[in-house]
């Protein structure tokens, strides 16, 4: 490997999978580090988004260092507005484009054609592209670490990070019983947050009740992000990706984790297991990230939550993904 680029590991996954929680075990690994989700996108409320080192973002010693060193890199750097996220366009035309999850080659390579055309997406390609990599440099010279995670699980944003020559990038695509994530986006406050209900949307509380989807449209949500995943494998030689399922790092947490770690290229031995409650993250991401205590718990509440008619429902549109997935 170019020892010049970027080691990255890409969390690829449906929203609520266990992203957040699994990239705070990775980022444990003293050669690791991670922020969360690297595209920095919908931190609602910015003057009361909560790092989950427990300070205003904006307050948080480490992204003014980072903003600082960004700046002296000749990059003007506001955590709150990062300019990370591709499909952070003002542009309607490439927005409109942009819209769909990843798809199979030939409509990708229509779509790539048509954002070429646009000279303003060119110019935020080019941009993005060296702000990401900026920004992740900055942030392993900030903390000496070798390897940065991003759990972003956008299957588009994967896709220009892979076609990024500053940027090596393994990915583990993470997956969970469609049941669950479906209850997540029925109900998102209560299955995919904090535990604690102040802390909830980035820390100024709610009940996130504009977020609720019908089930119907949650079960298709799952599914189509498992469809994407699987397209942007497919441009993917098999030794750069790993598949994980989410059940099982949290029920045998030390030997997936020690696989992961000899996928990623560190040494497993180093991993500080169960000491992670004692660490300092400044990640960006689920909710879960700021009452997290350390420990690794499997959430099967589905199981109590869901009614026969809500399992025929998700049984019906996506329970075949489900089956190819191993959930019974």
């Amino acid at each position: 490997m170019d020892n010049s680029k970027i080691r990255l590991v890409y969390i690829l996954a449906a929203s609520h999978s266990g992203s957040t929680l699994l990239s705070l075990l990775l980022g444990a690994h003293p050669d690791v580090y991670t922020v969360g989700e690297l595209k920095i996108s919908n931190l609602d409320d910015k003057e009361r988004y909560l790092c989950s080192c427990g300070i205003k973002i904006k307050q948080c010693p480490f992204w003014n260092e980072v903003s600082a060193r960004m700046a002296q890199k000749g990059l003007s750097f506001d955590v709150t507005n990062a300019g990370s996220n591709f499909t952070g366009i003002q542009s309607a035309y490439c927005q409109k484009l942009l819209a769909p999850l990843h798809r199979g080659r030939i409509l990708e390579a229509v779509r790539d054609v048509a954002l070429w055309l646009s000279p303003e997406w060119r110019k935020h390609l080019r941009k993005v592209q060296h702000r990401n990599f900026l920004l992740m440099k900055t942030i392993l010279d900030i903390t000496g670490k070798k390897v940065i995670v991003d759990s972003s699980k956008v299957g588009l944003r994967l896709k220009y990070l892979l076609r990024n020559p500053q940027i090596d990038v393994k990915v583990i695509r993470l997956v969970r019983d469609g049941r669950a994530v479906m209850l997540t986006y029925v109900d998102p406050a209560n299955y995919a947050d904090a535990k604690n209900p102040a802390l909830r949307q980035g820390g100024r509380g709610g009940n996130r009740e504009r977020e609720k989807l019908p089930l119907e449209k949650a079960a298709r949500e799952w599914l189509r992000s498992n469809e994407e995943a699987e397209e942007v494998l497919k441009t993917l030689p098999r030794h750069r990706w790993i598949q994980l399922r989410y059940e099982d790092y949290c029920c045998n947490t030390r030997q997936e984790l020690e696989r992961l770690f000899e996928f990623i290229g560190v040494n497993p031995a180093k991993w500080p297991w169960p000491k992670m409650n004692r660490l300092e993250y400044h990640v960006i991401g689920n909710g879960m990230r700021l009452d997290w205590d350390g420990s690794v718990v499997l959430d099967e509440r589905w199981k109590q939550a869901l009614t026969p008619k809500n399992l025929s429902t998700f049984g019906k549109i996506s329970g075949s993904m489900n089956r190819k997935l191993g959930y019974l």
